[in-house]
């Protein structure tokens, strides 16, 4: 959810217990989840670096929200390590990397049983 340039619109989606075999492969084939993002952001993707920090475990509390961890109090990373070319960091971890040109066509997965997830979608070209 987090391999992206920080103002990046994108849209994920994977299964969840819920979602019916018929409509995983549909929109998820092999893979274990899916991340669109616009065209015009690949570039970005290819040259942009961000960093991932390294957390002690027993710091944060899990919200029970798709992975959603939170610390309460003030937190020293142990271990702070730069990723490039963000576009080649998706397929090892099981995940498709889709390319479209407007992600306003994938409005309608909100009405699928896949767990959908929309981050900076404000930044999207033609989104409302």
């Amino acid at each position: 959810m987090y391999l992206f340039p920080r103002d990046c619109p994108r849209i994920l989606f994977w299964a969840t217990a819920d979602t019916p075999e018929a409509e995983r492969r549909r929109w998820l084939g092999d893979w274990r989840a899916v991340a669109c993002v616009e065209r015009h952001w690949l570039e970005r993707l290819e040259a942009e670096t961000i960093h991932r920090y390294e957390m002690p475990a027993e710091s944060f509390e899990d919200l029970n929200d798709a992975g959603m961890w939170v610390a309460r109090r003030r937190v020293i990373p142990l271990e702070r390590t730069a990723i490039s070319r963000l576009d080649q960091e998706f397929a090892p971890r099981r995940v498709e990397l889709r390319v479209v040109d407007s992600l306003r066509p994938l409005k309608n997965l909100w009405n699928t049983s896949l767990h959908v997830s929309g981050i900076r979608l404000r930044n999207a070209r033609d989104w409302e």
